[in-house]
């Protein structure tokens, strides 16, 4: 099909395409938005067992005060627990999971060394709201052995964003683009909205499942959206920013959650954030590729009347025309053309095994995996490690977002100059050297551990944009959509890692980076190994992905699938 055409005749990215284009990629802020939601949802602040009875003083090594709450900011500045008096006169040392009740002590002071007996937190805790007034961590007491309930919260939302994925993409193809982006904008509000209003912890996550289906789905098919309305001239700078509106999404998370300090509020504002695209959403045409691609003529002829009027064009281009020769015989009814295809000879059926025909597109597969897969993971071990880098968290992960929209404008960029291997090797290496510097520098230079991981974060953004297109570039037509959608489940399977990767820092505090910059410095280094794309076409046989040896031609295009992007 030679849809491509209409590009040439009406423009590649005129004020018609632009329109739609901004206000499509505006909802994918609201994306970005609730993957990075829980940063702020499950916040865990200082907190101890709470003493029974009314507390009068406390003591915590040098510092003393008439409430707990006092004291709890200091809590983890040095070692040991709290120390509190109830009016009853007892004592008891208060520490995160449990408490002491001093036996005759004579005196009250800090150090003690006589008998105690050791209590379980019957009594719930005490937390520091100095911070964050309230999450669903000081809502639902998800500490000590329920820690790992809130430890599973982005896993879960990761998990629907594959199921979404998955689900949406495929019935995109069925349904249409625009009644997808309509479901998944309204189901994003409503399921957003809902979350805020949780009753307990199991309803939340359950309600963040469903909202991280929705989310996926609609950046899985905005993604296809834009591509199908926008020319194979603009195509790499349209598509890659779509991503750039994400990172809005990651500071606007940033920015409410250092306003907004109770959780559900927080949430309920976050949702309603990108709600005025509900008013135009429903006016949004379908794509001219879906159009002809069911044989909707009539429809895609009235879209091409449409784009050239608005975009101040005297065009009479015919939507026959961007048929193949072949099939416009069969435009009118689609007997003759229906009648050719069933006398055609059956295709192969493709399995993923196709992907490792040979020990050069095997070695070829597995390092494009690879690039998905820690592309994935440090993406959202940057942007979710980011409240935990020392300093102000809220401005952490505000920088981790603002630093995705020049990565993404150099990364155009350079795929143009110098092409996307020399431009995805280097950002591998330096998100790798970035982490490995990090674990050197001393602890307590929070500006230069700042500074290093959004130069980190800065570098993987520019590799895990490019990936996409450049697995499109590297495989033949007939095993493409293979490929990228088998490295888009390496993505997301990097994307579900990742939460546990962050985690791993209660282990050692820079563990997370350990592993992402030794799997970055790897893969980067095998990045080198692959055929450069840059001035190449898209391959349609074996034979060409193993050669890459044939010229351009202009009628070479990316073929958008929905299954082929990174959620």
């Amino acid at each position: 099909m030679t849809v491509e055409r209409m590009f040439d005749e009406l423009g590649h990215f005129k004020r018609y395409q632009a329109c739609l284009y901004f206000a499509a990629v505006f909802q994918a802020v609201a994306c970005g938005i609730h993957y990075l939601a829980s940063v702020f949802l499950v916040n865990t602040p200082n907190f101890v067992c709470a003493a029974p009875g009314n507390v009068t003083d406390v003591l915590y090594h040098n510092l003393t005060a008439r409430r707990v709450e006092d004291a709890l900011p200091a809590l983890g500045s040095a070692a040991g627990p709290l120390v509190a008096r109830t009016a009853a006169g007892e004592q008891w040392e208060l520490s995160r999971c449990r408490r002491a009740l001093r036996v005759a002590p004579e005196g009250f002071a800090y150090d003690f060394d006589g008998n105690k007996s050791v209590r379980a937190c019957e009594g719930g805790f005490v937390y520091d709201h100095a911070e964050v007034e309230r999450s669903i961590v000081t809502d639902w007491d998800l500490v000590c052995e329920r820690e790992w309930l809130a430890k599973l919260c982005q896993p879960t939302f990761m998990l629907g964003v594959l199921v979404g994925a998955l689900l949406f993409g495929d019935v995109a193809d069925r349904l249409g683009r625009v009644r997808i982006l309509m479901f998944t904008s309204v189901c994003q509000f409503g399921l957003g909205a809902a979350v805020a209003f949780s009753p307990n912890y199991y309803v939340f996550v359950l309600l963040r499942f469903l909202l991280a289906m929705a989310s996926s789905g609609y950046l899985v098919v905005v993604f296809v959206y834009v591509t199908e309305f926008t020319g194979i001239k603009v195509r790499t700078w349209t598509s890659m920013h779509v991503h750039a509106a994400f990172a809005v999404g990651i500071m606007t998370v940033a920015l409410v959650g250092y306003l907004v300090r109770v959780w559900w509020l927080y949430q309920l504002i976050l949702s309603l954030c990108t709600s005025p695209f509900l008013l135009f959403c429903w006016k949004f045409p379908e794509t001219p590729f879906y159009l002809m691609a069911k044989r909707r003529y009539k429809d895609a002829q009235a879209l091409l009347d449409d784009i050239g009027r608005f975009n101040g064009l005297d065009c009479r281009l015919k939507a026959e025309e961007l048929l193949e020769p072949e099939e416009r015989g069969g435009a009118g009814g689609g007997g003759d053309l229906v009648e050719r295809r069933s006398e055609a000879a059956p295709e192969k059926k493709l399995t993923i095994l196709d992907l490792f025909g040979s020990w050069r597109m095997a070695g070829r597969t597995c390092t494009v995996w690879a690039i998905w897969f820690v592309g994935s993971l440090g993406y959202y071990v940057f942007s979710l490690g980011a409240v935990n880098l020392g300093g102000n968290q809220y401005m952490n992960l505000f920088i981790a977002g603002a630093v995705e929209l020049p990565s993404y404008l150099i990364g155009c960029i350079a795929m143009d100059r110098i092409g996307r291997k020399m431009t995805c090797g280097p950002a591998l290496l330096l998100a790798g050297v970035a982490c490995m510097l990090i674990i050197v520098v001393p602890a307590d230079a929070d500006i230069v551990v700042v500074a290093l991981s959004m130069t980190g974060k800065f570098a993987i953004a520019i590799a895990f944009g490019l990936v996409y297109l450049y697995t499109c570039e590297l495989y033949p037509t007939i095993i493409r959509s293979l490929a990228v959608g088998s490295g888009s489940m390496m993505c997301r399977v990097g994307s579900v890692v990742a939460p546990f990767c962050v985690h791993l820092a209660d282990v050692w505090v820079y563990l997370p980076q350990l592993i992402v910059g030794i799997l970055a410095l790897v893969i980067g280094v095998l990045t080198f190994l692959l055929p450069e794309t840059l001035g190449r076409p898209l391959t349609t046989t074996l034979e060409e992905a193993e050669a890459l040896g044939r010229k351009p031609s202009k009628t070479d295009g990316v073929e958008m699938n929905q299954h082929e992007v990174k959620a």
